[in-house]
């Protein structure tokens, strides 16, 4: 029997402080980390490493938002905190819903169903799979999005946020400053800041939240505001501004640095199984994943047109076909070339809700490795130009299938991501929703 292990070489990975030795490898092990290495953007295995969670140096951030630890908790209760959900469309709805109620930690910070449902949403499930509409509510009064809200996990290496990038001054919206405001939201942009930070300035409203002193006074936030921002003048403390700096200044530290994948990484060859190391060399390789999921999350701030269905396709509240939305990264620039583009997302923890791509048209994994192998566009409405010159057909081996989705799914998995959320917030509400159905699921009462 052929050794399995070989001692063959010692590399040192410089990760922040720390070093890393690779000591032995398998073939495999040696394999993936050629074909990593082949992939890298900077040439080495470190570039698809991520920062720790509190490693704030070393986290991308705006630098007018700097990180510190105050503002970190800050915005990781206000993420969660019902009791600012106070411009609800109805009373029954006022203080029942958060931006966790569709960003879920179990579910990837995903919603639980193909729709996120924030007000006008009642109960949650295991997962935010439960979640439905209120009796109470009209569907034209959801605040519901005719698009699949993107994970917010590893969004700190995003800095246009959305699926068409619209938020944010810098990187690819550099020359757009025509198009802002087009869409009123988008004027936020003039501010100079980066994506999450823009978006979350219009999130605030498009939600239906209040951060305003009063607000903060009465749920008990006022110390936590002082700490996180001792530079604001007390007048400019406590707003919708502050808190979005919080509540992104949160979003950038939730990284997903406990999946196997990024134990491998860092040296651990035990951290993954045969079938992932077999599935990464498949997406570092063969299936070409990485040209366009190129950065430390598996994203990018790059566009293409895949050919996939819109949300509007599958029965959905307030289906839409004209919304922009639909057409993508064209809805935000004007521009014909960019129709039906969509930005590339981060891959970590997809197997925690089974909505896959802009529009929810696919269910597994199987489904989504599937559509690439075969690469044959599916929407009618996506003129063959359009389409991206990399999609075509990969012609991988049943073998190498089933393997590039026990990576997918398990490998770039982080079983413990609930770390970022909190016990409590200050209100007492029950997190991440508070309406009665919510409450009783989640065993508040």
């Amino acid at each position: 029997m052929r050794l399995n292990h070989i001692i063959v070489l010692v590399l040192g990975l410089a990760v922040g402080a720390c070093t890393f030795d690779y000591v032995a490898e398998t073939e495999l092990d040696l394999e993936l980390l050629d074909a990593i290495k082949k992939a890298s953007k900077a040439g080495d295995v470190e570039h698809f490493v991520l920062p720790e969670s509190d490693d704030f140096n070393n986290i991308p951030q705006d630098p007018r938002n700097p990180l510190n630890a105050a503002k970190v908790q800050l915005g990781k209760m206000l993420f969660f905190e019902t009791g600012i959900a106070l411009d609800a469309f109805n009373e029954s709805g006022m203080r029942t819903y958060s931006c966790g109620s569709c960003h879920i930690p179990s579910a990837g910070f995903k919603p639980g169903t193909h729709q996120g449902v924030a007000d006008g949403g009642v109960g949650i499930g295991v997962n935010g799979e439960n979640r439905s509409v209120s009796d109470d509510y009209e569907e034209s009064e959801l605040d519901v999005q005719g698009i699949s809200p993107l994970s917010v996990l590893n969004v700190a290496f995003v800095p246009n946020t959305l699926w068409n990038g619209q938020f944010g001054a810098t990187h690819v919206n550099e020359g757009t400053q025509e198009v802002w405001g087009d869409d009123p939201s988008t004027e936020v942009n003039y501010l100079g800041l980066q994506g999450l930070e823009s978006q979350n300035i219009e999130g605030l409203d498009l939600h239906r939240m209040v951060i305003d002193e009063e607000i903060v006074t009465e749920l008990g936030y006022k110390e936590l505001f002082d700490e996180a921002f001792p530079d604001f003048d007390e007048d400019d403390r406590y707003n919708k501004y502050t808190g979005s700096f919080a509540i992104s200044a949160y979003l950038r530290t939730l990284l997903t640095t406990e999946a196997p994948f990024h134990d491998w990484l860092k040296g651990d060859f035990d951290a993954m199984t045969m079938e992932e190391k077999r599935g990464a060399i498949v997406f570092f390789g063969q299936g070409n994943c990485y040209s366009c999921h190129s950065e430390p999350n598996l994203g990018s701030t790059r566009f293409f047109a895949l050919g996939v269905n819109d949300l509007h396709m599958i029965p959905s509240l307030n289906p839409d076909p004209d919304d922009k939305k639909n057409l993508g990264r064209g809805g935000f620039t004007g521009k014909e070339n960019d129709y039906y583009k969509f930005k590339v997302p981060q891959l970590y923890n997809l197997n925690g809700t089974p909505f896959y791509f802009h529009g929810s048209s696919k269910t597994t994994l199987d489904e989504v490795v599937e559509y690439f192998d075969l690469a044959i566009p599916e929407n009618p409405n996506v003129p063959q130009e359009q389409i991206a010159p990399h999609f075509r057909p990969l012609n991988l081996s049943d073998l190498q299938k089933a393997d590039l989705v026990a990576f997918l799914e398990s490998g770039l998995f982080d079983s413990r991501i609930e770390r970022y959320s909190p016990d409590y917030v200050l209100s007492g509400n029950c997190i991440p929703n508070n309406d009665p159905q919510s409450r009783e699921e989640l065993g508040c009462e």
